[in-house]
């Protein structure tokens, strides 16, 4: 009996793959102060975010390479969004290059290279969902025209993700390493 190998073409990778597509196009809109398009762009992102995996499980197409694709894409909105909002100085700096680096790390540490799931830890996971809270909140609020919250606000949370970020990458490689440290008796 012949093992067939999951298609990658699916309708749960097709709504990832949308995302991916929006990524560098949310960029532009929150580059450019496009706010209507920004927020439009956000939340058809976590739409399909949600949908992707409801719907991979409901039609029996789950697979490593969808999950590696949908974390990829994620990483890749939040990336490129953050990016934007870094050179608007909404946030700082070093939050997209961060969230890039920790993407890396996990995708390494859990080898998904070789067809493993990823392993998120726990503050990982918080962060990976925590990333998308300023780029919603700010093309929410200037898409619907509010000034809440501040910007200094938004700067703060930034801030605070790349504390935890650090933390987790810290946490990451500790338990890697710890993991593959020698006894020594």
């Amino acid at each position: 009996m012949a093992v067939v190998a999951p298609s990658i073409w699916t309708w749960s990778n097709a709504l990832t793959v949308s995302r991916l597509i929006a990524a560098p196009v949310f960029c532009c809109a929150l580059f450019s102060n496009a706010h209507v398009l920004a927020g439009l762009l956000f939340w058809g992102a976590v739409a399909t975010d949600v949908a992707d995996g409801r719907v991979a499980r409901a039609r029996g197409e789950s697979s490593a390479f969808g999950g590696l694709l949908d974390h990829a894409t994620d990483a890749s909105f939040v990336t490129l969004g953050l990016a934007a909002l870094s050179m608007q100085g909404a946030v700082p700096v070093a939050l997209p290059v961060l969230v890039l680096v920790a993407f890396l790390q996990y995708m390494l540490d859990s080898k998904s290279l070789e067809g493993r799931t990823l392993r998120a830890s726990f503050l990982g996971r918080w962060n990976g969902i925590l990333y998308f809270v300023p780029l919603g909140v700010v093309a929410t609020r200037d898409a619907i025209g509010l000034t809440f919250p501040a910007d200094q606000w938004v700067l703060w949370f930034g801030q605070a993700l790349v504390f935890s970020t650090l933390v987790s990458m810290a946490d990451r490689a500790w338990t890697l390493f710890s993991a593959t440290e020698p006894s020594g008796n």
